[in-house]
């Protein structure tokens, strides 16, 4: 790693940066360094302000969505202060892709983890002593250890501590789900280093959240920036199980064809089973969760970023910092524990900008398993109360008949209209007035006394004599036979939906059975409505249509040269051993493939191509473009 660091001519201090825009005479620092480093023509969203405001030494509390560009709102600062810049991270993965694109730009920058011996870790403490480094990745561990603190103080007393940058900023967040407890260590910082001024940066946080976030790192009076969560290029489906393993073979076949994509599961198991599956159907798919050795996991996640279509079928271990811009989906065998989960693991999908699915298939059987893991923890009455909120808000989600993205939106307090771009947008479900039926449904489960599952409910309802019904005298109840009209699906729907809004609920105590909560009450008596989606089959044809839609290459332009600068780039990452997107990322092939330049000059025009690419890269890539035609 430290033995590939390019040299570099010294970079522009900008005590006072001016705006100004993309390709004018006279470009701010902040401007050079975007478009020759990294090779972005201009700012998006509020990048520019964060840049401006952290590299005046001010500090920031950065709330952008996962692709928004976050890096950027640190890397820059960093380059345009004094000294090095030190990232805060979670994973070691996003410390080595981070650092990787780094070194392809021409920055000098390192990580120091467990993954490097002693004699490279050395080399990165001699680095950072000496003041060559422009930015240093550790994780908080690290950080915090006295060895590490007395080197930035070194670094503070000789001028050359530039930044603290923490990503992932959530981490401290005690009611999250990617609670790091080290993190809590970082409020520190500010005491010990005043004048240094501190970025935390996170995809992913409620209004809570966010509170939580400045209060335990001591960021109470920093400059916020949230900007929307919106994420226009991911389209959300939600269906209802129904033998989800051949649900998730065809959405992957129709829609993501030999595309990279990842697979959340609750259980362990549950992983190691899908993946042999998905295998078993010829699909290229690894398991990850953390009951594997790490020298496992490790290897499986270094294929799944260094390798094209390949699938993760994972817990929730895996994901967090993957810096993977083209996984074209994330799909959800199982209910997530919240919306926040949600938004960030679907958030993995389509980072750099082109269309990508969020897809999930779930049952009410999941919303009582989730509320028995809460109910069933060791956490406190708060936590729980909490817990059982937010899975509140994820169940109205996946219940609702309007648009998904309106519903999650609103959640982190954005207001929105319809997006156009989830299912029910696409293809508005039908409903129907089950008012009646859940009256019935309720009035069962109180004649039957409360102590039977749906299973037998339903047989009552239908007038089924079974030996059940008949053993029990249930043939002789008001209740029976009194919902003959509806099938057995449809009354297997509504009960789940029952347990869903939770107007009864499953007794673990007692088999499965299902009582009436309160909520029941006002159904009961006439005083509230109970609505159903009406499922029905999506167009095949449809799906098909769009499974190759990411591409967005114009008619005639032949995708044959997409598919060369593909492969180039795949060869030339495992030359140089790094992910093939940090060579180029799908979206900069894309634009190559359709301006099709023919110059230097042109190719550098492209949104992605900085300099040291385009002296490393651009003579080939002219090579390919002149020899497609």
């Amino acid at each position: 790693m430290l033995e590939d660091l390019p040299s570099q001519p010294a970079r522009t201090q900008a005590p006072a940066l001016t705006a100004s825009a993309p390709g004018h005479d006279d470009p701010s620092p902040a401007h050079r360094i975007l478009e020759h480093v990294f090779g972005y023509p201009a700012f998006r969203g509020e990048q520019q302000a964060i840049v401006e405001h952290v590299a005046a030494g001010g500090d920031a509390l950065v709330l952008m969505p996962t692709g928004g560009g976050k890096s950027l709102c640190y890397q820059i600062p960093a380059l345009l202060r004094t000294g090095t810049a030190i990232v805060v991270s979670p994973l070691i993965a996003l410390m080595q892709d981070q650092v990787s694109a780094l070194v392809e730009a021409g920055v000098n920058a390192a990580f120091l983890n467990s993954s490097l011996d002693m004699e490279r870790a050395r080399a990165v403490e001699r680095a950072l002593w000496d003041g060559t480094l422009e930015l240093l990745y550790v994780a908080p561990e690290r950080l915090m250890t006295p060895r590490f603190l007395d080197q930035l103080d070194h670094l503070r007393d000789t001028g050359r501590l530039a930044l603290f940058a923490i990503d992932e900023a959530h981490c401290v967040s005690q009611w999250g789900h990617d609670f790091r407890p080290e993190y809590l260590q970082l409020s520190i910082l500010p005491e010990r280093y005043p004048s240094i001024p501190r970025i935390a940066l996170t995809a992913t946080a409620d209004r809570q959240t966010r509170e939580e976030i400045a209060e335990r790192l001591n960021l109470r009076h920093a400059r916020r920036f949230v900007s929307s969560f919106d994420r226009p290029n991911i389209r959300y489906t939600i269906v209802d199980k129904d033998d989800a393993r051949r649900q998730l073979l065809a959405f992957i076949r129709e829609e993501c064809p030999s595309e990279a994509g990842i697979v959340y599961c609750l259980s362990r198991r549950k992983v190691e089973e899908t993946a042999a599956w998905l295998q078993e159907q010829g699909l290229n798919a690894l398991p990850y969760h953390a009951g594997m050795t790490q020298e496992t996991r490790a290897e499986h996640q270094t294929r799944f970023l260094r390798e094209d279509g390949l699938i993760m079928v994972a817990t929730i271990a895996f994901g967090m910092g993957i810096d993977k811009p083209d996984v074209r989906f994330v799909a959800h065998l199982d209910l997530p524990r919240s919306i926040e989960g949600y938004y960030q693991e679907t958030g993995r999908a389509g980072r750099d900008g082109l269309p990508a699915q969020a897809w999930m298939a779930w049952g009410a059987q999941d919303v009582v398993q989730q509320r028995r893991m809460i109910d069933e923890s060791e956490a406190n009455e708060e936590f729980k109360r909490l817990a059982r909120n937010r899975l509140d808000v994820l169940v109205g989600l996946v219940e609702a008949t309007t648009c998904r993205r309106q519903h999650l939106l609103a959640y982190f307090g954005e207001e929105s209209g319809p997006c156009g771009n989830c299912d029910n947008c696409l293809n508005p479900p039908q409903t129907w007035d089950a008012t009646e039926a859940a009256r019935k449904a309720l009035s069962c489960v109180y004649r039957t006394g409360q102590r039977y599952g749906a299973g037998h409910l339903i047989d009552v309802l239908r007038g089924e004599l079974t030996d059940k019904v008949i053993e029990r005298g249930h043939q002789d109840i008001t209740t029976f036979g009194i919902g003959s009209e509806l099938d057995e699906k449809r009354w297997r729907t509504l009960f789940r939906q029952l347990v869903a809004r939770e107007f009864v609920a499953v007794d673990h105590e007692r088999y499965n059975a299902l009582r009436l909560t309160d909520a029941a009450r006002p159904l009961l008596r006439g005083e509230a409505e109970f609505h159903l989606r009406l499922e029905r089959e999506r167009s095949r044809s449809r799906a098909k249509r769009r499974s190759a839609a990411h591409l967005e290459i114009p008619d005639g332009i032949p995708t044959t040269l997409f598919d060369r600068l593909r492969a180039w780039r795949f060869a030339t990452a495992k030359e140089r051993n790094v992910p093939a997107y940090v060579v180029f990322q799908d979206a900069t092939l894309r634009e190559i493939a359709i301006t099709r330049p023919r110059t230097l000059t042109e190719l550098g025009r492209i949104s992605g191509v900085g300099d040291r690419k385009l002296e490393h890269y651009g003579a080939a890539i002219l090579e390919l473009v002149t020899e497609a035609g």
